[in-house]
């Protein structure tokens, strides 16, 4: 069965950090580009960061820029988000992404996982 888990999400305060996990079963994840957005409520889905499956390029949203770190640990199969200095305005549900066409995956991606709720309270 293909899918990707999520896990790691908490409630935290501001200023805390967490890292997530996006495990991946089914499927070799090391030859996908993988990539986490958010979603909260009432807003659109925002996109976070990407990592291509070369390793050689990392994409990451201007609002985690400097504070959030994708990785992947490709003998897991499994991808990260390090999240740092967490504010209130991250509050979200994060979900993980792969796809094998584009890093962004801005026309979508071939699969996602169900999310991890992440609160972050000032």
């Amino acid at each position: 069965q293909v899918q990707l888990v999520e896990s790691g999400g908490g409630l935290v305060q501001a200023g805390a950090s967490l890292r997530l996990s996006c495990a991946a079963s089914g499927f070799d994840l090391s030859i996908y580009n993988i990539a986490w957005f958010r979603q909260a409520p009432g807003k659109e889905r925002e996109f976070v960061a990407a990592l291509a499956w070369t390793g050689r390029s990392t994409l990451y949203g201007d609002s985690v820029q400097g504070r959030f770190t994708i990785s992947r640990d490709n003998a897991k199969n499994t991808a990260f988000l390090q999240m740092d200095s967490l504010k209130p305005e991250d509050t979200a549900v994060y979900f993980c992404a792969a796809d094998r066409r584009t890093v962004t995956m801005r026309a979508g991606f071939e699969y996602r996982g169900q999310g991890t709720q992440v609160t972050v309270s000032s």
